[in-house]
């Protein structure tokens, strides 16, 4: 949340800039989505190298939204193909995280507890939104998890920064549980319609009819 405030503030300057970029915001969503697998796999062997990488990855991930904002050329298609990418991008880093630390198991589950933590993040805002609840609340969205453990790993207190993920992406998670259901309680069912109730026809009716000279 604090991320996404930020980048509108940083965006607003840069709309010139940004209006001049003539390129496909998904072809930027596709770049970021492979630089990022590619530290992801770095990370799993070192996790300095593969920090820097996926944060470069990262700015594509924001760069690509701006792209689209400032040329009117924003879809339903590239937001969901953009969210579909997060999720893999996602699940490779808390993989190759988990990996690295594989002689540690406590830290390994660390990584795997976060991985988690991250999918429902993303799956409870996809399950509200699908209810007609806008759920945009919680501490711990995308980017704030992937700069926290980039820095982890970059400044060397990766396993601190896993407790953290783990325990802040299931509190965004219960978070958006409980903001559903306090929008779902106060949301006003739709009146029900009433079918007119149409008088059957008969092959007895029609002969009546018929025979009483009606026309």
């Amino acid at each position: 949340m604090i991320s996404s405030r930020l980048a509108r503030r940083i965006e607003s300057p840069l709309l010139p800039i940004l209006k001049k970029i003539n390129i496909n915001p998904n072809a930027i969503t596709l770049a970021g989505f492979f630089i990022t697998s590619a530290g992801a796999f770095i990370f799993a062997y070192d996790f300095r190298a593969g920090g820097a990488v996926i944060l470069l990855g990262s700015l594509f991930d924001s760069f690509d939204g701006m792209v689209a904002r400032a040329n009117g050329r924003t879809s339903a298609f590239g937001a969901y193909l953009d969210s579909v990418l997060d999720r893999y991008s996602d699940g490779f880093i808390f993989l190759g995280a988990a990996y690295h630390l594989r002689t540690n198991p406590v830290a390994m589950a660390l990584a795997l507890g976060a991985l988690m933590g991250a999918y429902l993040v993303s799956y409870t805002r996809a399950r509200a939104e699908g209810l007609g609840v806008d759920c945009k609340v919680g501490v711990m969205e995308r980017p704030e998890r992937i700069i926290l453990v980039t820095a982890g790993a970059i400044f060397g207190f990766i396993v601190p920064a896993l407790w953290v993920l783990l325990a802040f992406t299931h509190f965004t998670a219960f978070q958006r549980i409980a903001h559903t259901r306090r929008a779902l309680a106060v949301k006003k069912p739709k009146p029900r319609e009433e079918t007119p109730v149409r008088p059957s026809v008969t092959v007895k009716n029609v002969r009546r009819e018929k025979g009483s000279g009606t026309v």
